[in-house]
């Protein structure tokens, strides 16, 4: 994908403002929790532009004298999806270094859902902000953004660099961008704290996400006369069964990591099309799969196993039936899986500040992998349960963002020079 950076400009905005219409908030709630609103009443669902969140958090940053460097993806008129990249830098300058903390900006679609209330207006009930993307992950961002008054009150030691993604929930499309760009700069921070919700307990390892389109090309005929035909739909539902063979095996022998609830790798069928009547035989058949793998399984050995079976075991068969028939691969999305060393300094820190030891690794993916693969250590640890995430009715407790709040107030101290002397 194309890509543009470019230094923001100015904008009167206070980091600190609330939105124009949004009521005072009592001082016993989070203090993020007007940014966490204005956030979530943005509608970021991924198959939108991501552009106006952009704009404004990095107008109030720059009210904060804080400049970012936005990466887009130029689909648009104006590279309306763009990741942004902005450093609070230490007491001398120094920009290199330090640690990030990162978030996507994008949420799930609501389409279909129950919701007892508007997804885009956020609503607190009963200790809890309701709206899509609360918990997933616009409570962290929010509280990232609230306490950047507070990096900058500090004598810091080293930056703190806040980085802020697109199309995460579509393969983590936009992270990658944005992190090439990094490395052209020269920008390699020390770590990388992604927010994603943990309860604020620190996740160390999570699987990789390896997602692919299929489409087996066969040759219509009338029904009557199937010999005449490749049916499409049987050859892509022998390809199926075949994912669903490697997936079961993996099941049944391993490998294994048992801190994973789903301790091996995972492989499904996920969609599925194909044909246009009754009476014809099909000539086309698409359907996506996916598999997740332990972040020790190189996932280039699961997706060769099911490339051999069709160029080796189907395909000849169909080409026997039809000389033009083809299976072809398209890879949709990969995501690397992240297994963070615990000796690595931003796990200890994460450790020290949450006072959690505990190994806990999940299934889930998240943009940690990406960059750990760019060499930067990472951990994931942010407010709220995933299992709130994607759901309707999908909210993050007001504890938990007050949780947040306090780790981040102790990640700052620890970041200072009096912490490093």
């Amino acid at each position: 994908m194309p890509q543009d950076a470019e230094t923001a400009r100015q904008s009167p905005r206070s980091i600190t403002d609330p939105p124009a219409s949004a009521p005072s908030v009592a001082a016993s709630l989070p203090l993020s929790l007007e940014w966490v609103e204005r956030l979530v009443s943005m509608n970021t669902t991924s198959r939108l532009p991501n552009i106006d969140l952009i704009d404004m958090v990095r107008e109030a940053l720059v009210a904060r004298g804080v400049t970012s460097i936005l990466t887009r993806d130029e689909r648009g008129e104006r590279g309306q999806w763009a990741n942004l990249f902005a450093t609070i830098p230490a007491h001398n300058g120094a920009t290199h270094g330090g640690v990030v903390l990162s978030g996507h900006t994008d949420v799930v679609p609501v389409d279909g859902q129950q919701w007892d209330s508007d997804p885009f207006r956020p609503e607190v009930r009963d200790g809890r902000l309701y709206g899509r993307g609360t918990c997933d992950m616009k409570g962290f961002i929010g509280a990232a953004l609230a306490l950047v008054p507070a990096m900058q009150a500090v004598k810091l030691a080293k930056p703190i660099h806040l980085a802020f993604s697109f199309d995460e929930e579509i393969g983590c499309a936009g992270a990658p961008l944005m992190i090439a760009d990094l490395q052209k700069r020269g920008i390699k921070p020390d770590g990388c704290i992604v927010g994603e919700p943990t309860s604020m307990r620190p996740i160390v390892a999570h699987k990789g996400i390896n997602a692919y389109r299929c489409c087996v090309r066969g040759h219509a005929a009338h029904s009557s006369l199937t010999p005449k035909g490749l049916n499409a739909i049987e050859y892509a539902a022998r390809l199926i069964c075949h994912i669903r063979d490697v997936a079961d095996e993996m099941r049944r022998d391993g490998p294994f990591d048992t801190f994973y609830d789903v301790p091996f790798t995972t492989a499904q069928t996920s969609t599925i099309e194909g044909g246009n009547a009754i009476n014809t035989v099909p000539a086309e058949c698409r359907f996506a799969f996916e598999f997740r793998n332990l972040p020790t399984l190189d996932p280039a050995t699961v997706f060769t196993r099911i490339e051999r079976y069709a160029n080796e075991t189907l395909l000849p068969q169909m080409r026997r039936e039809h000389p033009n028939a083809a299976i072809e691969f398209t890879p949709i999305a990969a995501a690397p899986g992240l297994d963070a060393a615990e000796q690595a300094a931003i796990t200890e820190l994460v450790r020290a500040l949450t006072g959690d030891a505990s190994t806990r690794k999940v299934a889930y993916g998240t943009e940690a992998g990406l960059f750990a693969l760019a060499g930067v250590p990472s951990v994931v640890c942010g407010p709220g349960d995933i299992e709130q995430a994607h759901k309707p009715n999908e909210y993050v407790e007001l504890s938990q963002l007050v949780a947040c709040e306090d780790f981040l107030r102790k990640f700052i101290r620890s970041m200072t020079v009096d912490a490093h002397a």
